[in-house]
């Protein structure tokens, strides 16, 4: 991936601003090892978006989901079932864990998941939910809920 680095207002901007899908096409939320790559635009349509969701092919349990901004920028990413995340700093933070978008770091930062911001993240489904909100994502693209 490209190296832009946006300044921390900037990249809260991003996050902050209303997301709507592109197209009303409809697809499956990935199964084992699948990836899905999602067109979003900004309420004005001046703003891309994308919506990434993976799936791991042997455990179903791990989970991608992020949006990144100016196509190359993680601005959040959500991880469930996967490997614990050294921080910069040394920091273990385990899974499930949220990366969001830090100024100099990228995504290189996690934290654990708000708990007061994601009802749970042993549905995955639910935590898909609760990530579109995180991400305010008011037009998600139209995802068939599948095996999530």
């Amino acid at each position: 991936m490209a190296n832009i680095n946006l300044t921390q207002a900037d990249a809260n901007a991003l996050i902050a601003m209303e997301k709507h899908r592109v197209t009303d096409e409809q697809t499956d939320f990935p199964v084992g090892g699948e990836s899905k790559v999602l067109p979003l635009q900004s309420a004005d349509k001046r703003e891309r978006f994308l919506l990434d969701l993976s799936r791991g092919r042997i455990n179903l349990q791990k989970v991608k989901m992020q949006t990144r901004g100016r196509q190359v920028v993680v601005l959040v990413r959500l991880d469930l079932g996967g490997a614990t995340h050294r921080n910069p700093d040394g920091e273990e933070i385990p899974v499930p864990h949220l990366h969001v978008y830090r100024e100099d770091y990228g995504d290189r930062w996690a934290i654990p998941v708000p708990a007061d911001q994601f009802r749970t993240t042993d549905d995955v489904w639910m935590a898909f939910e609760d990530f579109l909100r995180f991400c305010n994502i008011t037009q998600p693209p139209y995802i068939n809920r599948g095996l999530a």
